[in-house]
């Protein structure tokens, strides 16, 4: 309850939608999708069958979805929609409504992919459903296609860009073969001596009583990890420790009680891998928004010139505090 009440007052803390819901699902929460035959503008609590309570995803964690059209959704929805046309007609949502929805893997209740809902979506070009027309008009009946499947690191990209977090899996997780030299964050209390560690930056601080040091705290698939970035360190490795979103830091372990610090000697900015998980996206200007990233029209992929560092700060933002 108290994470959902979190997630609805959103933005807000020192924590970002995608770390309140790893540390209720770590700590034993079901978490459930988005569902336009399930969620609400906000998150809520649902019944589970053991008596406890699970907590359902709203329609608030979507990337320009209007609280006007999920209201409209939920309102219409009565047993349910079987597909994505009978969705536009009873709400009488705009397209472009349709395609984020679908973008943001809402349909997965009705058995649909990604992929399929948005082709679906896309098949329905008017911006209200005509009843004159009735099922032959302009949500006539598409032709059968194949979409190719897509990889579970396109499907978390997707999630991050819709969503800013993914119930399928951590990025860190899937680049995990790839960082043979970086330890896993829940190993650390056992570990002594130099280690090495990789996660994407959740936060950042530089308290002005603390003669220019840097805190980070970084996240993997495992949990988070405490960074002190000495002055010298940091002038050393400015670029990587202010502008990096996934980094891989060299460093000595120290304990203080039960919390463990790492006090980083080496910094290196691995921001550029985020981009291997799956396409190539286009992440525009955000006109001063920080929370939102803006798609092309229709939210399809293509290849993009900017630098993988900027896109995975639009797709990973982390939470500054200087």
């Amino acid at each position: 309850a108290f994470t959902c009440a979190l997630l609805n007052s959103q933005p807000m803390g020192f924590y970002a939608p995608a770390q309140l819901v790893r540390d209720a699902r770590d700590r034993g929460v079901e978490v459930r999708p988005i569902s336009v035959n399930h969620s609400l503008w906000d998150c809520t609590l649902e019944p589970r069958a053991d008596g406890s309570l699970a907590l359902r995803l709203g329609f608030r964690q979507i990337k320009g979805l209007r609280q006007e059209d999920a209201g409209w959704i939920a309102a219409a929805r009565g047993n349910g929609y079987p597909d994505v046309e009978s969705l536009w007609r009873r709400a009488g949502i705009a397209p472009d409504t349709l395609e984020r929805l679908a973008e943001a893997d809402a349909f997965a209740a009705l058995g649909l992919t990604r992929r399929d809902a948005l082709w679906a979506a896309k098949a329905l070009k008017a911006p209200a459903p005509l009843p004159l027309f009735g099922p032959d008009g302009e949500g006539g009946r598409e032709p059968a296609v194949s979409l190719p499947q897509m990889t579970l690191g396109q499907e978390v990209i997707e999630d991050y860009l819709s969503l800013r977090l993914s119930l399928r899996a951590h990025p860190v997780e899937l680049l995990r073969p790839r960082l043979p030299e970086s330890l896993p964050h829940d190993r650390l209390g056992a570990a002594t001596g130099r280690v090495t560690v990789t996660g994407l930056v959740i936060t950042r601080q530089r308290p002005g009583t603390a003669s220019g040091v840097i805190f980070l705290t970084l996240e993997d698939e495992t949990g988070s990890a405490n960074i002190v970035v000495w002055k010298k360190v940091y002038e050393t490795f400015r670029k990587a420790v202010i502008a990096g979103r996934l980094i891989r830091v060299t460093g000595r372990l120290q304990r203080d009680g039960p919390v463990t610090h790492l006090l980083a000697e080496h910094v290196e900015d691995l921001s550029p891998l985020l981009a291997t998980l799956g396409r190539p996206v286009v992440i525009d200007s955000n006109d001063g928004r920080a929370d939102e990233t803006k798609r092309p029209v229709g939210g399809s992929l293509r290849p993009s010139a900017r630098h993988p560092r900027e896109q995975a700060k639009k797709l990973f933002p982390s939470r500054d505090f200087h």
